[in-house]
């Protein structure tokens, strides 16, 4: 029960009223405890209550027949699972997991993979074994595996050729790390390998009765300052929060066929590739797309019967940037959008040349989906929706008071006095972090917002430093800590700066050493890129560099990063609100 324990130091956290438990009760006489506005089952487990439950309906011929999962490669060659398949090999994966890999449950596994089959099947098996998932994406490199794998304690880590390089220079360096299984159809010295074992493992499995309230999963999120922030969420918080908000948004039906491009590390991916589709029992999509090709996802949605695509907005920028009216998307009935903003323009261009209107969601990894514009909803051009049912969303001031319709203030989740399903549990180790992020009775969301007479939330820009560069939430710490390891560089800071087609992207003011100020600044600059690239993950990269005798500063020497974003803001003739 060290779970249960845990939980009730998080409900102190965040203000809930559970006085009346104490570790003494069962699981079972936790199932009355009410989080919100919503009943919260003791036990839940979106193996067992999903796609088990999917799966008996498909056999008791109560679901129409179609694949749970569909994926083709880069090849075109094509996987399809039903739901009674997808239940039976989740079931060797959890095998595998928790036999040749030595697994209990409460262990974490991370999951390093692109979009292949494995990784859906890795992480339904960590659910069905009580198992903790950390997913990461192909492009880290050592360093950032090494943080990740130090600070989640994971045990195992699932990964591919991608970055099995990068895991062998690390490993030695994670005490806890125990067993390397890799993804590949080939062997490799000191790897076990996850296609083998799949085969071997038996499909007979018992599904843990994991708590609603325990641990599902760890995910990373930048910050404002120093190394990303590791998430806790639940299986409530995920997988019963899909199932409640199941409905509002996409009302997707069994015979729907969802697309979200998106990478495997994040929410939207687990949100639009994962959770949302599997409730609703429809199929979810995957190509695996090695490489983003706008062309090759035009030719995807001309051919296979995608009927729901969901990506950020620089996917919809660059589709619109080819010749549309050379395809055509027969079966394409619903377009959704998250991970930044979507401007107007977009939204009408490309209601323009197919007909189809592109709908907003909104959320963050601490939250999952939080605002939506569903396929009931009225569409208001720069307008991301209204906050879901089980969430309370305002916009509040400085003091933590609501503010009234057309004030623009901090948006807000109200936590108090009893905190919503779907609220992640905490920052791991970090319990000031999140108290540091209450402001009266709202978890604060970072991003400045204008509530209509409506309630639809017009998103106005972050409240803080992170940049949100195509959908990749990046903390301008770790750029600058990448780029301060160069020899080349004395002093630096990271800001974002607008760009037309992703939005905004990393710029980075560069005070360089003596030593290197005679270089050829094209090519310094091209050389520190490459360098960022190199010990971290590419995304992070500064696309655009200047360099400079000096940087702002306060008079007790602190860099003044808000008036680097504003003057780089303000030059561009574009808005960004501080």
């Amino acid at each position: 029960m060290h779970w249960l324990r845990k939980l009730q130091g998080l409900c102190t956290l965040w203000g809930a009223q559970m006085s009346s438990l104490t570790p003494h009760i069962t699981v079972r006489q936790l199932a009355s405890v009410q989080w919100g506005r919503q009943e919260v089952p003791a036990t839940f487990n979106f193996a067992r209550d999903v796609i088990d439950h999917w799966a008996d309906m498909e056999t008791a011929g109560k679901r129409p027949p179609g694949p749970a999962l569909w994926w083709v490669s880069d090849r075109g060659e094509e996987v399809k699972w039903n739901y009674r398949e997808l239940s039976e090999i989740s079931r060797q994966a959890a095998n595998v997991l928790l036999g040749p890999c030595g697994l209990r449950r409460g262990d974490c596994v991370a999951v390093v993979l692109p979009r292949v089959p494995q990784w859906w099947l890795a992480t339904l098996g960590c659910m069905r074994a009580g198992l903790i998932f950390t997913p990461g994406t192909v492009q880290m490199k050592s360093a950032d595996i090494l943080y990740r794998l130090q600070l989640s304690k994971a045990k195992v880590i699932v990964a591919g050729d991608e970055v099995a390089q990068e895991v062998d220079m690390v490993a030695p360096k994670c005490p806890s790390l125990r067993m390397k299984v890799l993804v590949s159809e080939k062997s490799q010295d000191g790897w076990l390998n996850f296609n083998t074992l799949l085969k071997e493992a038996s499909a007979t499995h018992r599904c843990v009765e994991t708590g609603s309230q325990e641990a599902a999963a760890f995910y990373f999120t930048s910050g404002t300052s120093g190394p990303p922030k590791m998430v806790e969420h639940s299986h409530a918080s995920l997988g019963l929060k899909a199932k409640i908000d199941a409905g509002i948004w996409t009302d997707l039906k069994p015979s729907d066929i969802v697309w979200t491009v998106s990478d495997t590390a994040w929410i939207l991916n687990m949100i639009g590739a994962f959770l949302e589709p599997w409730t609703a029992g429809a199929c979810t999509f995957i190509h695996h797309l090695p490489k983003f090709d706008p062309v090759v996802i035009l030719k995807v949605l001309s051919t296979y019967p995608v009927t729901n695509l969901m990506g950020a907005p620089i996917i919809f920028r660059m589709l619109l940037q080819q010749d549309l009216s050379s395809y055509k998307f027969p079966h394409l009935k619903n377009c959704f959008s998250g991970g930044e903003s979507l401007l107007p323009e977009i939204l009408e261009k490309w209601r323009a040349m197919t007909g189809l209107d592109i709908r907003e969601v909104y959320g963050q990894t601490e939250t999952g989906l939080t605002c939506r514009v569903s396929t009931t909803m009225k569409i208001k051009p720069g307008y991301m929706g209204t906050s879901i049912p089980s969430y309370d969303v305002q916009v509040i001031d400085n003091e933590g008071n609501v503010l009234p319709p057309g004030t623009e203030g901090d948006l807000g989740i109200r936590v108090k006095p009893l905190r919503p399903v779907g609220i992640f549990s905490g920052y791991v180790n970090d319990p000031q972090r999140v108290a540091d992020n209450i402001r009266g009775d709202f978890w604060l969301l970072g991003d400045r917002a204008i509530k209509d007479e409506d309630g639809y939330f017009q998103f106005l820009g972050r409240a803080d430093d992170i940049i949100n560069a195509s959908g990749y939430r990046i903390g301008p710490s770790e750029v600058e800590n990448a780029l301060m390891d160069h020899p080349a560089v004395v002093e630096t800071v990271v800001v974002s700066s607008p760009d037309p087609v992703r939005g905004e992207v990393v710029k980075a003011f560069v005070v360089l050493a003596p030593e290197f100020l005679s270089r050829d600044r094209d090519q310094l600059t091209k050389e520190l890129q490459q360098h960022v690239k190199s010990v971290t993950a590419p995304y992070k990269y500064p696309r655009k560099m200047e360099f400079v005798s000096d940087l702002p500063k306060t008079i007790t020497g602190k860099i003044e990063r808000v008036k680097l974003r504003k003057m780089e803001w303000k030059m561009s003739g574009q808005a960004r609100a501080q």
